[in-house]
């Protein structure tokens, strides 16, 4: 199922995105305090009424946006990380497939931050092929925990990548991002 809510943090991120010698640029709905609020109250306004126990982030954008979501649902944050990054203690790891570049990465998880309970939210900027997102269910589900969904800002994944992920919403579909 795709939810993409209609709300004042869609407008937001229309209204501020830009494109940079062809990158997205996304960086400017964090340099606000209200609007960053706004698009955080956006990303976590579909899982309110949910049983979210967990809110995860993957390293870069998905730990700004998941921490601010965690607080908000007033649960608890946990990180995953790429490989080579300070991160002590005994983990799990999984090798995602080719993200849009054609780089794999390697992700962490530690194997204490999740139990059998947790029902876990995954939270990041943008979803294009769902790589990462793939990668970061198979290590939740390693710790014994459950991906409930995906809460994004931009999603670009296509009806095929969907199948192997939960339900995911997203603030605004990249087809409706302005063009370059």
């Amino acid at each position: 199922m795709d939810d993409t809510p209609r709300s004042s943090a869609r407008d937001t991120i229309l209204d501020r995105f830009a494109w940079e010698n062809g990158h997205a640029d996304i960086w400017r709905v964090f340099d606000d305090g209200a609007i960053f609020s706004d698009i955080v109250v956006g990303l976590v306004e579909p899982w309110r009424s949910g049983e979210i126990t967990k809110v995860c982030g993957i390293e870069g954008r998905g730990f700004i946006l998941g921490g601010a979501a965690a607080i908000t649902l007033t649960v608890g944050f946990v990180a995953i990380r790429k490989q080579g990054s300070l991160f002590p203690g005994p983990k799990h790891q999984v090798e995602t497939l080719p993200d849009y570049r054609g780089t794999r990465h390697v992700l962490e998880i530690q194997q204490r931050s999740l139990q059998s309970r947790d029902r876990v939210l995954l939270v990041d900027d943008w979803i294009e092929r769902g790589s990462q997102a793939v990668a970061a269910r198979a290590l939740i589900e390693r710790c014994g925990a459950t991906l409930e969904g995906i809460a994004v800002m931009v999603d670009q994944l296509d009806h095929a990548d969907r199948l192997d992920l939960p339900r995911i919403t997203s603030l605004v579909r990249a087809n409706q991002l302005p063009e370059s």
